[in-house]
């Protein structure tokens, strides 16, 4: 099999500086597997930056909403060079496909996750997580069926964190109107909603595809 086929498409992957980044990265002792659980790591402070920033008030809930939406770009710059550095460089291992998904769910988890325990509403970051598992667990069933990976929206992986992101820099402004969540909670739902639609869509195209090739 083509190492490059079932890739998620990205632009940014043909970038100068992204792929100046992945031959420093290769040039070192530094395994893609690693990159790999480092994204976790952020995804974890991130999480934990949101949720602490749901405790706090004034600057120090303005540095931690900072933090936590550079530590969800930084797991997502991981997501980008940990396939670079494994398939440009050619220093893929035999279990990276393990380490290529894992880390992400847990990812998504960890940063849904605090992020409603930070507006004091878990039960809706725990659905927003799980539903964004969902999305990826039916591209991996459509894989295991023979299909091509499908990473179709509305709701996909740089979507969700797009959208977090976003709702962590509008929550910057949150007190020149007396809020306390609003964004996040809205930003949740928005996550919640259209990873449903996207696992649904998901796997109407993989019922699809599988009856064509039947």
């Amino acid at each position: 099999m083509n190492k490059t086929e079932n890739r998620r498409p990205l632009a940014s992957r043909d970038t100068g500086w992204a792929k100046a980044v992945a031959r420093r990265l290769a040039d070192t002792s530094i395994t893609p597997n690693q990159i790999s659980v480092a994204s976790m790591g952020f995804a974890a402070l991130a999480g934990l930056a949101f949720w602490q920033a749901g405790e706090t008030d004034g600057p120090v809930r303005l540095l931690l909403l900072v933090l936590a939406g550079l530590f969800v770009q930084c797991r997502l710059l991981c997501n980008l060079f940990d396939g670079m550095v494994a398939v440009e460089a050619g220093k893929g291992s035999p279990d990276g496909a393990f380490w290529n998904e894992l880390p992400d769910r847990v990812a998504d988890i960890a940063i849904l996750v605090g992020v409603g325990y930070g507006i004091d509403a878990p039960a809706l970051g725990w659905a927003a997580g799980g539903l964004a598992v969902l999305t990826a667990y039916v591209r991996e069933l459509g894989r295991a069926c023979g299909q091509e990976a499908d990473f179709s929206g509305p709701m996909a992986k740089p979507h969700r964190m797009a959208a977090i992101t976003l709702a962590a820099a509008l929550s910057l402004f949150e007190p020149l109107w007396n809020g306390r969540g609003e964004v996040f909670t809205m930003a949740l739902w928005i996550v919640a909603i259209g990873a449903a639609l996207t696992a649904l869509r998901r796997s109407i195209r993989l019922v699809k595809g599988l009856r064509g090739q039947a």
